[in-house]
């Protein structure tokens, strides 16, 4: 089964990062990134831009209108997600808290649907 996992942190908290920190955190993201390849559990995944460059859209009364920004202010914005290939949801969460990302804010691990 696949698994969205959905990587959230403050992005005020990366900004902060001193270059050495955001070295090491990329370095650690490789060697993650690599390890699901290698075990064959990876589909897809990316780093996503701030959530000051989101463009929301809603659809209402047959009209299409835009926002700056995300959906929903939040505590937490998304920052990346990775797409993989789980036997089950234990698998999925284990995985999910070996992302470096865990440590310093959340994974939202979600079933997707087969279409």
């Amino acid at each position: 089964m696949q698994y969205l996992l959905l990587i959230y942190r403050k992005e005020s908290d990366f900004a902060k990062m001193t270059e050495a920190d955001a070295k090491q955190m990329s370095a650690d993201y490789g060697v993650f990134t690599q390890s699901i390849v290698q075990s064959g559990n990876f589909k897809g995944g990316d780093r996503l831009h701030p959530s000051s460059m989101a463009t929301t859209v809603r659809v209402r009364d047959g009209k299409t209108l835009t926002t700056d920004g995300p959906f929903a202010e939040t505590h937490e914005q998304l920052g990346g997600y990775y797409l993989i290939d789980a036997k089950d949801l234990d698998t999925a969460l284990t995985i999910a808290a070996r992302i470096p990302g865990a440590k310093v804010g959340s994974i939202e691990v979600r079933p997707v649907y087969a279409m």
